[in-house]
């Protein structure tokens, strides 16, 4: 990278904050990415050995650049939220996050400012910026991976509002349960039903064992449903409804034009097909209209997001 070129398009470090790994990168100005990806273990339970390790993955990246031409902004994509008035986190499930002034701390520690967002927040921007959403006016970002949750963007920012939870769409409750499904599984944020506990992948897998089967893997139990297996086939059939009638009250409040699909179950492909109508069904409209895609940077969305977190003006 030559000077001229830095100073044209400054780039930017990105990082995703998972429950059990944190990757980093750098883009450049055009969106290329010029450093990374690279991936570390993510210390459970030690709040000040997080820290060191984002320091550390910081450096990493820092040290693929010659003296001054090191990236200029740090964004992160953390699994909580951040409290307007105190800085911070909440609803993190990486629960020795929770309370701790995280982004203060990083900031001493590694020497510079950084910004911090959900990281569906992290993942819905990105799709909306240079993904498959981009050019849209609207979209909504799903996470289906260990957990469930969302992402709002509104041209080109993202929608977070005063209490940091925009989006926070996986611990509302099931919309229309049915008798069984009240009132519900419980959640590790302490209420029963959340959509968390009925779409996320742990989810799904629990479904198939309590219906009868064995303990497997989401993957395996899709594979299974795609060869003929006619409990693995009810147990989907079951999890694309619920999931259906969650994103339906979603299209009914912020009607997005684009929802896009993350984590680990947005690769089940029989989502795309099948999920438009479904939600379809579910939503007060008379001619409604729901567009479904797969993302188009896959697990990497996240932590380009983050990086992206300097160019959304709500800061």
């Amino acid at each position: 990278m030559t000077e001229q070129h830095d100073a044209a398009k400054p780039s930017r470090i990105g990082i995703d904050l998972g429950g059990t790994k944190i990757e980093g990168l750098v883009l450049d100005g055009a969106n290329q990415v010029v450093a990374g990806p690279y991936r570390v273990a993510t210390p459970r339970q030690e709040y000040e050995a997080t820290i060191g390790a984002v320091r550390d993955l910081v450096r990493q990246l820092d040290g693929e650049f010659d003296s001054g031409l090191a990236p200029t902004t740090i964004g992160i994509g953390i699994p909580g939220s951040i409290v307007k008035r105190t800085n911070l986190v909440q609803n993190a499930n990486s629960v020795w996050l929770n309370g701790k002034p995280f982004a203060h701390d990083l900031a001493l520690a590694i020497g510079r400012p950084v910004r911090l967002a959900n990281d569906a927040n992290c993942f819905a921007l990105s799709e909306a910026s240079d993904g498959v959403g981009s050019g849209a006016r609207s979209l909504f970002g799903v996470i289906l991976g260990t957990g469930c949750g969302g992402g709002l963007v509104f041209e080109g920012r993202l929608v977070d509002g005063p209490n940091g939870i925009g989006g926070e769409w996986g611990h509302n409750p099931l919309p229309w349960p049915t008798g069984d499904e009240i009132p519900g599984p419980e959640c590790w944020c302490g209420r029963h039903g959340c959509m968390e506990t009925w779409v996320a992948g742990p989810a799904l897998e629990r479904t198939y064992a309590e219906a009868g089967g064995e303990q497997l893997a989401a993957a395996e139990i899709a594979r299974r449903a795609e060869y003929g297996d006619a409990m693995a086939q009810a147990v989907m059939t079951a999890h694309l409804d619920r999931l259906a009638r969650g994103l339906a009250h979603v299209v009914n409040i912020f009607d997005p034009e684009v929802i896009v699909l993350g984590g680990g179950l947005s690769n089940l492909s029989h989502l795309y097909e099948t999920l438009p109508g479904a939600i379809a069904r579910h939503v007060f409209s008379d001619d409604p209209k729901v567009d479904v895609r797969p993302p188009k940077w896959g697990d990497s969305s996240g932590v380009r997001g983050a990086a992206w977190l300097w160019q959304d003006t709500t800061g």
